[in-house]
């Protein structure tokens, strides 16, 4: 597999992982992160679509203009990576680089409804473990995992748990 990820390694992504850990995942938070999400996307007019969900029940949906029904079908494909592992999906992608095989020949997921390109991020939550996936589609997959990351980053900013 060819590497595409940017410089991305797998321990650095799982660092990442626990420095987003949120203090909870409520109908409440999953809304303010969306919204954190579409304020981003908004302000830099970018053809985003995201999501948020708890579980695999989808709380928060936006789609903004240059998006597709194309992001909603990718969104879906990510989003059953990460409730499949718990991890995001670049993680994923990295950590199959890393050992130079091929990611749906060894868990047996089929590529039509799985998909490890960046944008489907693990929601984690402090003494509970994953509890959620934030999912961004219509960039660059590298681009959808660090608008990802940003916004939580500002969720945790705006619940003072991120310096």
């Amino acid at each position: 597999m060819v590497e595409t990820t940017g410089g991305f390694t797998s321990a650095g992504l799982t660092l990442e992982a626990q420095t987003l850990t949120l203090p909870s995942l409520t109908v409440a938070d999953a809304l303010e992160l969306g919204e954190i999400v579409l304020q981003l996307g908004r302000e830099r007019a970018l053809p985003i679509a995201t999501e948020v969900r708890i579980g695999d029940w989808t709380v928060f949906h936006a789609s903004l203009p240059g998006s597709t029904s194309d992001n909603d079908s990718w969104m879906n494909r990510k989003a059953r990576v990460v409730l499949a592992t718990g991890n995001s999906t670049i993680h994923e992608r990295v950590l199959a680089e890393e050992k130079g095989s091929d990611w749906y020949a060894a868990t047996g997921f089929s590529e039509d409804l799985y998909a490890i390109h960046g944008g489907g991020l693990a929601l984690n939550v402090k003494d509970v473990g994953f509890a959620g996936v934030l999912l961004v589609s219509g960039l660059p997959q590298i681009e959808d995992h660090l608008l990802g990351v940003e916004a939580i980053a500002e969720f945790l900013a705006r619940k003072g748990e991120l310096a």
